[in-house]
């Protein structure tokens, strides 16, 4: 992964700056995480990184296809790396778990808005909200 984002960076006249680094590494470290919460982990490195570096940040890797986003509360959005966006987000409002389910199984809903209405579905920024069985 390290040496495609550089390629990546490079290739598009970026420099592969300290903070990138740090600010992928903890987005690939925590999985689903606000950028608060990649702030926190960088800073565990790099004191000195700031909330607005990591956002413009992650601004950038999102751009270059390197981290996605979806919104799973009212809160900031949580981010993700790209490569492991391929999953539609479940959160349940009792106790907060996350679960990825594979688009497969949205599929008869997302073909239905196609047919019906001529709406594309982008599932990777999918959450339905609901309750998990252990809250039910």
């Amino acid at each position: 992964m390290t040496d495609t984002w550089h390629e990546e960076l490079r290739a598009k006249g970026y420099r592969v700056t300290p903070q990138r680094q740090l600010v992928l590494e903890a987005v690939s470290a925590l999985g689903h995480a606000t950028p608060e919460d990649i702030c926190s982990k960088v800073q565990q490195t790099a004191r000195g990184v700031n909330i607005s570096t990591v956002y413009r940040t992650l601004e950038l890797l999102e751009e270059l296809g390197l981290v996605t986003h979806t919104h799973l509360s009212h809160g900031a959005p949580t981010y993700h790396l790209a490569a492991d966006a391929d999953h539609v987000h479940l959160v349940c409002r009792g106790c907060g778990e996350i679960v990825e389910a594979p688009p497969v199984l949205v599929q008869s809903m997302v073909d239905e808005l196609r047919t019906r209405l001529g709406f594309n579905t982008d599932v990777h920024h999918l959450t339905i909200f609901g309750r998990c069985k252990n809250c039910e």
